[in-house]
């Protein structure tokens, strides 16, 4: 088999291949990090490649799987992990100045969990400086190439994450979501992104931004994939007093569940409002899909939703404050000016102001609560547009003006200040050939009714199996 073609199948297609010794953990590591040498320095995906380590951890892989102590699907998976996740002895700069010769003294829970199931770490991962940002616009290391087409943005903050993944530079990646930066750049680039339940996945070893908000999670080339990805890294961690002790589901296992006779809300208002056509369109395709697969989609309206932009800022803007309020006296040149502005801002929340907006967030958890007791799930755009251009700051949609960075975030960020699961899939493309996402949300810690539901749908559309041309050479299209 050719190195290239090793660095283009999903986890679960190649795990078996892995299991049965068809192909080695070693060459399919050489052959990531090859494609990561000859791709990385147009693609900027990575911030630290880690090849020696790679390699001793696949041949440790290969010798097992040969004595017969195979560990399970990522056994031998070449992954990587955005740059906030400790890796002992590491550095880690979470894509800043600052932080630029920092290296871990600790190793992340997930970071340690994906090496006890046999993970391969390729390196970590490009990111928007201090993951505050949904572009990846990142002055101190260059902006991650959204391998579609390179004058658009990757989203973020996880951008490095999503680029690796679609563009074949590893299997699998991990990326943190604290308004969105899993699922917006993983539905500008085409693959699936899903930010568990607050408190389903452990924090500890992981930069924080918002303390209340921060969700780790996988990006992964298929539905599949992430449910692997979330079987080895969810669960309690003592070093986490915010992990629940709950059971952690077979998440693979339940993907091939009946989905006739669930019930997926659709609320319209807000999430369908100042939309892209092609998104649009694109979405409620989805929908016909999964109607015709026997679920029932039901109209909703939730109107806390249109004040949900103001009570995040608040919340966000104090907690990272209070986290970057010593740097920010000592080395505020060395932010840059979009990262520095929005820190700046969380010296200027009266705890009143903190205070109402957590009122809010309670609030909204009700509302949202009383929504999923009728039906099974809900179901909207993961971002109002396709990939935007990196020099179009501002966009007309709907007769007006949108700030794209500012509005990237408009319909995740709800599910960062409930804290309920939420995942995008591709689903579908625009008449450019930029990917479109759909968003599913669940109820708390049913990771596993949204994975069924995206199986089902995926299993019944082809959008996830489309590379781009720039990780193909010369041709671009289906897999």
């Amino acid at each position: 088999m050719a190195a290239e073609e090793l660095t283009r199948f999903t986890i679960a297609e190649l795990a078996p291949r892995l299991q049965r010794r068809e192909v080695s953990p070693v060459e399919v590591t050489q052959a990531h990090l090859e494609r990561i040498a000859r791709e990385n320095d147009r693609l900027r995906a990575y911030l630290t490649v880690l090849p020696e380590r790679a390699l001793a951890a696949a041949r440790r892989a290969e010798a097992e799987i040969a004595r017969g102590q195979y560990r399970g699907p990522l056994h031998g998976i070449p992954v990587a992990v955005k740059d906030l996740f400790a890796i002992r002895g590491v550095r880690m700069t979470c894509g800043s100045q600052i932080l630029a010769q920092h290296v871990a003294q600790q190793q992340a829970t997930v970071v340690q969990r994906l090496e006890d199931a046999g993970a391969v770490l390729l390196g970590t991962l490009n990111l928007h400086e201090f993951a505050w940002g949904a572009t990846s616009i990142n002055p101190h290391y260059g902006t991650p190439c959204n391998p579609w087409d390179p004058t658009r943005l990757p989203g973020g903050s996880s951008g490095g994450s999503a680029v690796a993944t679609r563009a074949g530079l590893a299997m699998a990646t991990l990326g943190t979501d604290t308004g969105g930066s899993v699922r917006i750049p993983a539905a500008l680039c085409g693959v699936v992104g899903l930010k568990p339940t607050y408190g389903r996945v452990s924090r500890h070893g992981v930069f924080p931004l918002c303390w209340s908000l921060d969700h780790p999670g996988p990006l992964t080339r298929s539905v599949t994939d992430a449910a692997l990805v979330l079987q080895a890294i969810a669960g309690h961690d003592p070093a986490d007093p915010t992990t629940r002790r709950l059971p952690v589901p077979d998440y693979a296992g339940a993907l091939r569940g009946e989905v006739r006779g669930l019930r997926l809300g659709v609320p319209r208002p807000f999430f369908f409002e100042q939309l892209d056509e092609q998104v649009a369109r694109a979405v409620e395709a989805a929908l016909a899909v999964l109607r015709e697969l026997g679920v029932t989609c039901v109209d909703l309206d939730l109107p806390l939703m249109r004040d949900v932009p103001g009570a995040s800022l608040a919340i966000m803007v104090t907690e990272a404050y209070a986290v970057h309020e010593a740097w920010l006296r000592t080395r505020p040149q060395d932010y840059g000016a979009d990262v520095r502005l929005r820190l700046a801002l969380g010296s200027t929340v009266l705890g009143a102001h903190y205070l109402k907006a957590q009122r809010f967030r309670a609030l909204l958890c009700q509302e949202v609560g009383e929504a999923l007791r009728r039906v099974d799930a809900l179901a909207t755009p993961t971002t109002l547009l396709p990939a935007p251009r990196l020099d179009e700051p501002v966009v007309r949609l709907g007769g007006s003006e949108v700030v794209v960075a500012a509005n990237l975030a408009r319909f995740t960020r709800p599910f960062n200040l409930t804290g309920l699961p939420a995942l995008s899939l591709p689903c579908g493309f625009s008449n450019e050939g930029l990917p479109i996402g759909l968003q599913l949300a669940g109820r708390p810690f049913d990771e596993a009714t949204i994975l069924r539901l995206a199986y089902a749908y995926e299993q019944h559309t082809s959008w996830h199996r489309r590379w781009p041309a720039t990780a193909l050479g010369s041709r671009g299209g289906a897999a």
